[in-house]
């Protein structure tokens, strides 16, 4: 209540006619709405109090301290402003707990958003290192070929000298990882640090295969750029961590019998007649669309392993006791037409400690295991032999050698359909 109003009322209660006990009420009255209207005031006050000072956490402005670490990460034009402070780098938390920092200044736009102050700042490295590669990108000789142009001269001596399914992965890679982040850049532009960086984003993420995949192709790339300008390759000195890859196993006698019931019991299904000739005959999951049975004594397929330009090499592998046992329940029209990534995801769900692969690792370990001649698994395979000359040039073995070497590779015995 206003002081005027409050006098008025004063002024009102002392000149009224009436009794003492009545003007006492209407002074009883008129302090409980004084009193009522000073808490209602406070109330207001506070929670404005309050309002403001959450309105100022919420776009509290502070500035970003770079370590001598991140600061390294900079280009090195940007290293010295930033470590004495010359330029900052204000940001604020908005109020839906993100950070925000802005800096618009000397040429640099930058505008970076994130929960976490460590990955704001690192945000903030980036796009600096990548306006630095923009400037110099506009310096550029306008002549000077650009990695993508490179990449596709490259791609079009693979076209015709691997496989259509090794050219298409190369051609995967370079579209997907590759040139969204050189395809631009001239040839020289891009030096080992930004090489570096780039695969190092791979072990990062804990793929290391991928990061030797790429590494192998930026080499081939670059020791083609390296002789056209008779420069070192910035491939030299680029290193990624080592990669094991995982070979695999041999399926357990208990596993081989789990998967052939699982296949006699889905006949209805084409992966499971590939699996039964893979895990019986050895053959690559890419060899199956070429499979045909020669004399019902022996399976025939085209070998994967070959480069273009090569005459196509066929092989032949005898039907073991144990593939004849399995021979009747196979239609091998459909094990040809099986989706190869079907035969993936279906072994995943069976075993999900193996990959179809594996079923190749399986008859050869099954062989050797029975007593079949190493050099004779090797041909079976479709592996070359290695050793003296007299193996590998005057040894041929013959059909009825390898038949009867083929009939030691029989060592179970159960009935089919049985848990």
């Amino acid at each position: 209540m206003e002081q005027d109003k409050l006098l008025e009322v004063l002024n009102f209660i002392t000149n009224v006619e009436c009794s003492d006990e009545q003007k006492h009420l209407m002074l009883e009255m008129a302090a409980n709405t004084i009193t009522v209207d000073k808490l209602s005031a406070l109330v207001k006050s506070d929670g404005q109090n309050k309002a403001t000072k959450k309105s100022k956490v919420e776009n509290r402005r502070d500035v970003l301290k770079f370590s001598k670490k991140e600061i390294l990460q900079m280009p090195t034009n940007y290293r010295g402003v930033f470590a004495m402070n010359d330029m900052l780098v204000h940001y604020r938390l908005r109020k839906d707990g993100v950070f925000e920092a802005r800096f618009h200044r000397q040429g640099i736009d930058i505008e970076v958003s994130s929960k976490d102050i460590t990955k704001l700042k690192q945000k903030f490295i980036e796009k600096l290192n990548n306006k630095d590669e923009c400037t110099k990108r506009r310096k550029r000789d306008p002549n000077e070929k650009t990695f993508a142009q490179y990449s596709e001269e490259w791609l079009n001596i693979k076209r015709v000298t691997t496989k259509p399914s090794t050219y298409n992965e190369y051609v995967r890679m370079l579209n997907h990882d590759v040139l969204p982040t050189f395809g631009e850049l001239g040839v020289s532009e891009i030096d080992r640090s930004m090489v570096q960086n780039y695969l190092l984003t791979y072990v990062d993420k804990g793929t290391l295969r991928m990061a030797h995949k790429l590494f192998l192709l930026l080499k081939c790339i670059f020791d083609m750029i390296a002789d056209d300008y008779n420069i070192p390759s910035p491939m030299k000195k680029v290193v990624v961590p080592n990669y094991e890859s995982k070979s695999g196993t041999a399926f357990t006698y208990d596993e081989e019998k789990k998967l052939v019931n699982h296949c006699l019991a889905n006949l209805n299904k084409d992966a499971s007649h590939a699996f039964l000739v893979l895990i019986y005959a050895g053959l690559r999951r890419s060899e199956l669309a070429s499979l045909n049975v020669i004399d019902g004594t022996w399976l025939e397929c085209e070998t994967s392993k070959e480069r273009m330009g090569k005459n196509v090499v066929k092989r032949k592998v005898p039907l073991t006791p144990m593939m004849k046992k399995v021979l009747p329940y196979i239609d091998f029209e459909r094990a040809k037409r099986a989706n190869l990534n079907t035969l993936q995801s279906t072994m995943r769900r069976i075993f999900p400690g193996h990959h179809s692969h594996e079923l190749r690792h399986t008859f050869i370990s099954r062989c050797k295991e029975s007593g079949v001649m190493g050099e004779v698994v090797s041909i079976w395979a479709g592996h070359s032999l290695t050793g003296t000359i007299t193996t590998t040039v005057y040894t041929h073995y013959s059909d009825e050698f390898f038949l009867k070497e083929a009939e030691k590779v029989d060592y179970l015995q159960w009935d089919f359909g049985s848990n």
